[in-house]
């Protein structure tokens, strides 16, 4: 479907790689990895027809189309929700009006046996066939069920899209993205403003599509479940890999080894030809066998060895100034938006030294008390910030707000104050912008590294309350493990405001978690939470409050009642194990729901092929456009079918 054919990407006279050559085929799910600034996002601008490699091509089979997902874009509409979503379908909205205007032109018509007519009655046949095929009649019901799906609540379709912070605005473009049903998907870390429960929605409907995928991603969990494939850009060059990224790394390891045991005897195997050819050099009676040693060494291959990417950020926050014994203290804080109400009662008190937690679906308040403790917008209740506190923040859209135009010795420069200024090379240096790369232009940047552009802003200021809300986004898997070894270090306070469990694993002892409008306190680490919550993912925590609020409580038989004491312990046992009975009866009964609804999604798909391929071979009954259509149609409803099954099954 998609081809790179030998690309090759300089910066002035510094390659960022070359040699780039690959097929990606029908359906198949592709992770693109690599360190920060490898060329991951120039790569999918490439493939995607945005930007021109130095050398190559790339090239795609005829009519196949390709969408394509950056990391930031700028949005100037203003339209609603909703409306915005539905241009995703302007195609489908340019043929409804060319079949309008033939239906027209044709009723003005009267010249029916004429060659003419039959052209026209030709284009009208044509249009409508493909207006069937799109399924134009639930376009609507598709939007809205996509918007659902990456969290937009019903009440908010009609809210206007200028209202929406950048993560919001993004989501919006990937259900565009999704609703044209390119054949190849291009994304670049789609996952970085979707809470959990989008991220799992998004994954279920890769799985189930048609598209082939290229993603970038530094979620691990979400690349293997959607990916298959891995390629990897490491030190200039890629490498495929047909596996998943969790296998991936392990065979990376295996094959460096095996590489570098080979490499060890075929230098020992030259050195001991070399020694031979030297020691018998001059001897006559050694002549052949020194000329067949000469031979054998011109003849050698050397193997080559996968380059090791050995640098590292170096991040530690400098010592900093001793705070009061409560940084944060919150009585009773609540904020409301008109009749929106965000939070109420928020009381908490944060001690000096703590690393905590703020957890909890989107939009559900986290980065609203971040920014009450800011002092950037008005509140209720009482909010007092400790003696001698000196905050350090850094935002969801920190990177964005970087000056595009400055270099990125400027960006620091300008900041930088006292003695720090003699030494903004070596800090420039240990966060990987070394030599030619503190001479770059902000807007060349990855998001990476803009991301630890901006997190040399923050360590230039001496602070010892550290406000982190989504630090991770955009970050490699490696800068996320300095990133977090950086935060354990430091001996001030932390609030981490993340979506990522694996990086919460051992960092915070406390963890708040927001939902319902209430901010509730929880004692332990991101696992010791989720373990009394009885959940897995943070994400399940909207869906418990909506169960326990779903269900009222029945009244309880007293201590002292007949009908308290009447079972026996022999009655009680039969009782639990016709209810265990029961359970897995019920349940063998959902994973049959299950099966069914997955062999019926799998006909109809298969049918679905076998009439465009038919199609594609250059039929043109006008039978096989309607059934097809048909069958888009039911296939919708047949996925759905398999959804609330799956979720029954799950429940």
């Amino acid at each position: 479907m998609l081809a790179a054919n030998d690309i090759s990407v300089s910066f002035g006279a510094t390659p960022l790689f070359s040699g780039a050559t690959f097929v990606i085929n029908p359906k198949e799910r592709v992770a693109l990895t690599g360190r920060n600034g490898a060329g991951k996002s120039t790569l999918l601008k490439i493939l995607s027809g945005l930007q021109a490699p130095t050398s190559g091509s790339v090239s795609t089979t005829s009519g196949t189309s390709v969408g394509y997902l950056p990391q930031v874009m700028q949005t100037t509409d203003s339209q609603s929700v909703l409306d915005e979503t539905l241009t995703a379908f302007a195609d489908v909205h340019r043929l409804q009006e060319e079949v309008d205007a033939l239906t027209r032109e044709m009723a003005g018509r009267t010249d029916y046996g004429t060659p003419e007519y039959a052209a026209l009655l030709d284009r009208f046949t044509a249009a409508t066939d493909r207006l069937a095929l799109s399924g134009s009649e639930s376009l609507r019901e598709e939007a809205e069920r996509t918007l659902r799906g990456l969290g937009f609540e019903q009440h908010e379709f009609s809210r206007p899209t200028s209202e929406l912070s950048g993560g919001w605005r993004m989501r919006i473009e990937l259900a565009k993205l999704l609703l044209r049903k390119p054949e190849v998907l291009l994304l670049d870390e789609p996952t970085n403003h979707l809470d959990i429960e989008s991220i799992r929605w998004l994954e279920r409907y890769l799985a189930k599509s048609n598209a082939a995928v290229m993603v970038v991603s530094h979620d691990r969990a979400f690349l293997n479940n959607v990916t298959n494939r891995t390629i990897e850009i490491v030190c200039g060059r890629l490498t495929d890999y047909r596996v998943p990224y969790d296998k991936y790394v392990s065979l990376r390891k295996e094959r460096r080894e095996h590489q570098l045991r080979a490499y060890q005897n075929q230098q020992k195997e030259i050195a001991e030809m070399k020694a031979f050819i030297e020691r018998f050099r001059y001897k006559s009676t050694k002549a052949v066998q020194v000329q067949s040693r000469i031979k054998q060494l011109a003849k050698i291959v050397p193997i080559e060895v996968d380059e090791v990417d050995n640098s590292a950020l170096n991040l530690r926050w400098p010592p900093c100034k001793r705070a009061g014994d409560f940084p944060v203290i919150c009585e009773d804080v609540g904020k409301r938006y008109g009749e929106h109400t965000v939070f109420t009662s928020a009381t908490l008190t944060i001690r000096r030294g703590e690393k905590v937690a703020f957890v909890g679906k989107n939009g559900e308040g986290k980065t609203t008390l971040v920014k009450c403790i800011m002092g950037e917008i008005p509140h209720d209740g009482t909010l007092r910030i400790g003696h001698n506190v000196s905050i350090g923040y850094y935002a969801q859209n920190q990177a964005q707000l970087l000056d595009g135009e400055l270099t990125v010795f400027d960006t620091i420069d300008r900041v930088a104050t006292g003695e720090v200024r003699l030494r903004l090379r070596d800090i420039l240096g240990a966060f990987m912008f070394g030599g030619e790369a503190s001479d770059k232009k902000v807007k060349v940047l990855s998001g990476g590294e803009r991301s630890r552009l901006a997190m040399i802003k923050l360590l230039l200021e001496p602070v010892n309350l550290l406000i982190l809300d989504e630090p991770t986004n955009h970050l490699d898997l490696r800068t996320k493990d300095v990133l977090k070894e950086a935060i354990r270090a430091f001996d001030g306070t932390v609030i981490l405001v993340s979506h990522d469990r694996d990086f919460l694993d051992g960092l915070v002892e406390r963890v708040y978690e927001f939902g319902g409008g209430k901010v509730r306190e929880h004692i332990g680490g991101i696992y010791d939470f989720l373990s009394k919550k009885e959940i897995e993912t943070l994400d399940e925590l909207h869906t418990l409050r909506n169960e326990a609020s779903a269900h009222t409580t029945a009244p309880q038989p007293s201590a002292t009642s007949p009908t308290a004491n009447a079972p026996t312990e022999k009655a009680a046992a039969r009782l639990t194990y016709e209810q265990q009975k029961a359970a897995a009866r019920e349940q063998r009964k959902r994973q049959r729901a299950v099966e069914q609804a997955e062999a019926e999604v799998a006909r109809i798909e298969q049918e679905i092929a076998d009439i465009e391929t038919t199609l594609a071979s250059g039929a043109t009954d006008p039978e096989l456009y309607t059934r097809h259509a048909a069958l888009t149609k039911s296939l919708d409803g047949a996925m759905n079918a398999w959804e609330e099954a799956a979720a029954r099954l799950e429940e």
